[in-house]
């Protein structure tokens, strides 16, 4: 059996395949359990048991096999043990649009969070950075024990799909769940209705929604939030101006370009997240001569690092990505449990607002 890593000896002329010229190192074959078994004289299962979590071996015991595998630079191969139990202790993380700091410092959270439960990550990263949709091909190439991402379900046919391979699957900011899909969502219609409130306590009269993509469904929720706040009051002047945008800084800048040609001038603007905010509030002051909050008061989502810099001071809505992972950790360790079925849950974690001067003082 396979296992461990090449092993280096010196070279003593007497293998077959030596380079003579060297007359140095020679690679043989792989370390194995009954290599380690050998150096520290005891039985190959000894050296199992030893590698074995909760497993029954004499404290002296374990030690003489961790010192042998260490002088011989051995690593347990994990394959049988997967084989035998048909779990892997692997989870797979589902990535894209890490181009947002926001994904990628919860992804370095859940990194964290899952090996502090033991668990290994298998990465899977996809094109398409909306929807898991696109990485089910990936996903039933693999034999992972669960799956999380921070993308949503698109279609009824992937939760389907999803559901069909029995494994727990947490979602971040999904609308669609099913057996064996969870979903840990940040409450975007109420930070969306909490920014129409805070813009009008403003004095916005001319609001704008800069939304995301049309298929983010948290996009979608905060604009509803949003809509629905500004209806409460009756002195918002003509029709919401509306913009839409991909999520990402080039398309915020150019949203707002394309708004000041066309002659609309808000004095108000929520964005689906930060990053097209800071393009929204880079164009405003290049080709508007907008300064904000002075002649346009500016909200985000995400709160990432760039909504704190001086030149932003972005007033934002933190989705508190370590409340987020923990919440999502512990779905994953019930859903876990030997004894657990399909487990299908909806967790609502409340948005946290950060004021900054992008607003007004009054909120700083």
């Amino acid at each position: 059996m396979i296992s461990g890593i090449w092993r280096l000896q010196r070279c003593t002329g007497q293998n077959a395949g030596i380079c003579a010229p060297c007359r140095e190192v020679s690679i043989t074959r792989p370390v194995t359990s009954t290599d380690v078994a050998r150096q520290a004289g005891v039985s190959q299962s000894a050296v199992s048991r030893a590698f074995s979590p909760g497993a029954s071996i004499a404290p002296a015991t374990r030690r003489k096999v961790l010192e042998a595998a260490a002088a011989l630079n051995y690593r347990p191969n994990r394959i049988p043990a997967i084989m035998l139990s048909g779990r892997s202790r692997m989870v797979g993380v589902v990535v894209g649009g890490l181009s947002n700091p926001f994904y990628a410092s919860a992804l370095e959270r859940l990194a964290i969070s899952l090996r502090a439960e033991g668990l290994q990550i298998l990465l899977v990263h996809v094109d398409d950075a909306l929807t898991l949709d696109s990485a089910l091909d990936h996903l039933l190439s693999y034999r992972v024990d669960a799956v999380v991402t921070a993308l949503a379900v698109g279609t009824r046919s992937a939760a389907r799909a999803l559901s069909d391979m029995k494994i727990p699957v947490i979602c971040f900011n999904s609308r669609l769940t099913g057996p064996w899909i969870s979903t840990v969502v940040s409450n975007n219609r109420a930070a969306g209705n909490m920014a129409a409130r805070v813009l009008l306590e403003c004095g916005v009269k001319r609001p704008a929604w800069l939304a995301g993509p049309v298929r983010n469904t948290a996009s979608r929720a905060r604009g509803q939030g949003f809509i629905e706040g500004l209806r409460t009051d009756s002195s918002v002047s003509g029709d919401l101006i509306e913009l839409h945008g991909d999520d990402s800084y080039e398309s915020g800048y150019d949203a707002i370009c394309k708004m000041l040609a066309g002659g609309a001038r808000p004095d108000g603007l929520f964005s689906s997240n930060d990053l097209m905010a800071c393009g929204a509030m880079d164009a405003l002051r290049q080709r508007g001569g907008l300064r904000c909050p002075e002649d346009v008061v500016m909200m985000g989502y995400d709160n990432i690092p760039q909504a704190g810099w001086h030149a932003y001071d972005l007033t934002s809505f933190d989705q508190q990505a370590e409340r987020l992972v923990a919440v999502a950790t512990e779905l994953l360790e019930t859903a876990l449990q030997p004894e657990s079925g399909p487990v299908s849950r909806t967790c609502v974690i409340e948005a946290k607002l950060v004021a900054r001067r992008s607003t007004t003082p009054q909120f700083i």
